[in-house]
């Protein structure tokens, strides 16, 4: 994790094995990995990469913002929209929306995220 100004060529970045909670998975065998770029010293803001491979899981959000570099997914929010997300699509999570994520293709996002 860096504390100074940088650029970082997002599709090829080394990430780390981040394993899903079981309980999270409801069909498919989907592997997350990511990487924090940037943390805030208070901890509330984390900026970073993140990828899934294809499968079905379910989360509650932080609040995020997200642009996606490469892949797909259907995203539902409990009780509110579902949108298709892909390479260029920027997209807005609010804090506690529970969600249901379809990856059709391998996914990967830089986001930014307040807690």
């Amino acid at each position: 994790m860096t504390t100074h100004s940088f650029a970082l060529h997002i599709p090829d970045a080394d990430l780390e094995p981040d394993p899903l909670d079981p309980a999270q998975i409801v069909s498919g065998t989907p592997e997350v990995s990511g990487k924090v770029v940037w943390e805030s010293a208070d901890g509330r803001q984390v900026r970073g990469i993140w990828q899934i491979t294809p499968g079905v899981v379910t989360d509650t959000e932080a609040d995020e913002l997200f642009v996606v570099v490469s892949g797909s997914a259907t995203i539902e929010v409990e009780g509110g929209e579902t949108f298709r997300v892909g390479p260029g699509d920027m997209a807005v999570l609010r804090a506690g929306d529970r969600t249901t994520w379809t990856v059709h293709e391998t996914l990967r996002k830089a986001y930014a995220i307040n807690l």
